[in-house]
């Protein structure tokens, strides 16, 4: 299978996109009747933003406990990421490790040409060389999608209502004769904050399936990333629970969300692994018809 443009995944990144950018120019005007002044959100969340976007790798691979590794340390994870990388008609990404036995992998990066993709040394350990080809090619084709810079710049956007949300309740517990304005300000942060998040959520499951995909075209065998999702999926179960709190931050980057439970698929940056594994299923039908 030749790679195909994923116009339904370009079109739910126009849209997110454009929703989010005119509830923002909304949460702007409020905000800035509240401080008194645009030139003070512009300057503080536009220069955050321009940090997070520029050092999204760094800052990800950071708060991850993730390292750089050279080829000596990991030769047959560098040959891998260099071979699926030539195959996708990819600059190859830096290449990163946690020491984590959680199994997982993602990428993170602001374009093609800065990127990076990291696993963890517990799925080094539970996948074959096939399986990890499965994974590495998904994480390759978010690359390719260019959706990581999409969900970086709305993830974030959505965590400056959020720290809104908290920062005005801090402040605005007080006397204070613009206590009107600062409660509009929190209530108009609240609901922004709720739709850009149903907003990403319904992105990143789409961009799941694009990248499983993308991944199918890449490897030419989809049943070997369905084989490495049971297996992650099976291993993330046995997982005790604080060791998940501890990188749960980070679902919609990995390549299987950490929570679990009614809640947490309800509200899941994921789609189910059945779904996902059934979606395989019908690639290697339709590749085999060829």
């Amino acid at each position: 299978m030749d790679w195909q443009p994923d116009w339904g995944l370009r079109v739910r990144m126009f849209v997110t996109m454009f929703l989010l950018f005119a509830l923002y120019i909304v949460f702007a005007g409020v905000i800035a009747a509240y401080m008194g002044s645009i030139a003070v959100f512009v300057v503080l969340f536009g220069g955050m933003s321009l940090v997070q976007y520029y050092f999204s790798d760094t800052l990800t691979l950071k708060s991850m406990g993730a390292r750089t590794v050279s080829a000596e340390e990991y030769p047959q994870l560098h040959s891998s990421i260099e071979r699926l990388s030539q195959q996708a008609d990819l600059p190859k990404p830096k290449v990163a490790v946690v020491d984590s036995k959680v199994p997982n992998a993602f990428a993170t990066g602001r374009n093609q040409k800065n990127a990076a993709v990291c696993v963890t040394t517990g799925l080094l350990s539970t996948l074959n060389r096939e399986e990890l080809d499965g994974v590495l090619a998904h994480e390759l084709a978010h690359v390719k999608n260019r959706d990581m810079m999409v969900m970086t710049i709305a993830s974030f956007l959505s965590t400056i209502a959020f720290m809104i949300v908290r920062w005005g309740a801090f402040f605005g517990g007080g006397r204070n004769r613009n206590q009107g304005g600062i409660v509009v300000a929190i209530l108009v942060s609240l609901v922004v904050w709720i739709l850009s998040y149903l907003l990403i959520r319904a992105l990143s499951r789409y961009r799941e399936f694009a990248a499983d995909r993308g991944a199918a075209t890449i490897t030419g065998k989809p049943s070997a990333l369905a084989s490495a999702l049971m297996k992650i999926s099976g291993e993330v179960d046995k997982v005790p629970d604080t060791d998940l709190r501890e990188e749960a931050e980070m679902n919609a980057f990995f390549i299987i969300p950490l929570k679990s439970g009614v809640v947490g698929r309800l509200f899941s940056t994921h789609p189910s692994t059945e779904r996902r594994i059934d979606q395989l299923r019908d690639l290697e039908r339709e590749m085999e018809g060829f």
